[in-house]
């Protein structure tokens, strides 16, 4: 062996035992990579779109309920639930996807939030639940970018459906002011060249029995959200939020087909949960109301009251619901694999903690917007290993904020449709501009 190939041999040894290439960092590295977050590009072409808008929904887990519910955090350390370190990560989270709308759900320290999104060019707004508890909404977007013309909260209570609220948001796309960002969103109101767009922001109650009132809420939403895109012109809509209801319930059902027949589901398991929760964990399977026989005994077994019609529909004597939006899922339009997605395209989780693990939050657009990207969650095998959320790097029981798991962080991309695209989507006309791009994270 000559002196040159032995040198070799020694500076082979030195990387090979090198702290930086120890077995225990090389560990450490393989997890960070597999912890982190990638983007899927839809096969949609984006070539001529330039702007970009960035819209988070994240429910970042209240104060207050995570202080109520110590036992979905049995194997979370303290210092994870520590309100301190939890919003400075939701922050940094944030920042990293140069958000641009945010939607927040279970807020109960509105103060803190605005105080350090203010510092990042963030106006927000809020809305608390009535009643004893002490979370509630809010929406936060940047000041250079856009205005708010018009906010409507919605209180539940005072249509007889719990102490959960509501907000819908008429933004407006601000042109004049410079950023890099600045995005060219929705439909251009013609006396002032303007772009608006509806940004509603929700968290429907938790409890899996009462479908009625979950079902109630969604459609109260949907139906006010509706209303305000019609008045200011058939302008765009974005539903954000966490749903409490799984991708196979009859409530995701009803968002995504814009009808339900009331009588063929249980009001006990309208959200999906209970079924998730026994064991048919990540199953998707959306039956068509076509497909399903309604025998006499599936209709006495699903009978509900006339006050719980009541409250899910909007009046008497009706069975079949309709709403007016056409929505689409902002993951379910964009392909991933099966690590992640369930069989119709949806994440397999969006939250994690010790009694449950699958997905309640979405993004929902009308269909003049199309969704280019997202950011993939966590693969579940991943998740389960994490052993839940929070965690030290993640903020909340939602992803979004968590060391294994994204709870509500979808991040997309949304192509408003204009006369180049019809013949591809076979879509209504609208009239917009073709170099336009969006982004908007969950």
């Amino acid at each position: 062996m000559n002196s040159g190939s032995g040198a070799n041999m020694v500076r082979r040894k030195r990387r090979r035992h090198s702290p930086e290439n120890s077995p225990s960092k090389r560990r450490r590295r393989s997890q960070s990579e597999r912890r982190s977050r990638r983007w899927v590009v839809s096969s949609k072409d984006s070539s001529n779109c330039t702007d970009k808008i960035v819209v988070v929904s994240y429910n970042i887990l209240g104060v207050e309920n995570a202080s109520n519910h110590l036992d979905l955090y049995s194997n979370i350390p303290h210092r994870f639930l520590e309100w301190d370190k939890r919003k400075r990560l939701i922050l940094e989270e944030i920042n990293n996807y140069n958000a641009s709308i945010l939607c927040f759900q279970e807020v109960d320290h509105f103060n803190d939030l605005d105080n350090l999104f203010q510092n990042s060019g963030f106006k927000g707004t809020y809305k608390a639940r009535t009643g004893e508890a002490k979370d509630g909404c809010a929406v936060f977007w940047k000041d250079k970018l856009f205005n708010l013309l018009h906010q409507e909260d919605i209180e539940f209570q005072r249509f007889g459906m719990r102490n959960n609220v509501a907000q819908l948001c008429i933004l407006e796309a601000n042109r004049d002011k410079k950023e890099s960002d600045a995005c060219n969103l929705t439909t251009m109101e013609p006396s002032t060249g303007k772009r608006r767009f509806v940004v509603g922001n929700i968290h429907v109650l938790f409890n899996p029995n009462r479908g009625d009132i979950k079902l109630g809420q969604v459609r109260l939403l949907l139906d006010k959200a509706y209303k305000l895109s019609q008045e200011w012109g058939n302008i765009p809509v974005i539903i954000a939020g966490d749903l409490n209801s799984v991708p196979q319930s009859a409530i995701y059902q009803f968002l995504s087909s814009s009808k339900l027949d009331i009588q063929l589901h249980d009001r006990r398991n309208m959200s999906g949960q209970l079924e998730i929760q026994s064991s048919r964990l990540f199953r998707s399977q959306i039956r068509d109301d076509a497909s399903i026989s309604m025998t006499l005994s599936r209709q006495l077994l699903y009978r509900w009251s006339v006050e719980e019609l009541r409250i899910a529909t909007g009046a008497k004597g009706i069975t079949q619901l309709q709403h007016q939006l056409k929505l689409r899922s902002a993951y379910s339009g964009v392909p991933g694999d099966s690590r992640t997605r369930d069989d119709i395209g949806e994440p397999l989780a969006t939250s994690y903690h010790s009694k449950f693990m699958g997905t309640v939050d979405y993004i929902w657009h009308s269909d003049d917007l199309v969704p280019l990207r997202v950011l993939e969650t966590l693969p579940i095998d991943i998740l389960r290993r994490s052993g839940g959320l929070p965690s030290e790097k993640w903020g909340s029981d939602h992803l979004a904020v968590s060391q294994s798991i994204v709870a509500v962080v979808i991040l997309i991309e949304w192509l408003p449709l204009c006369p180049l695209f019809l013949s591809r989507f076979h879509t209504l006309l609208i009239p917009l501009a073709v170099k336009e791009r969006h982004e908007i994270l969950l």
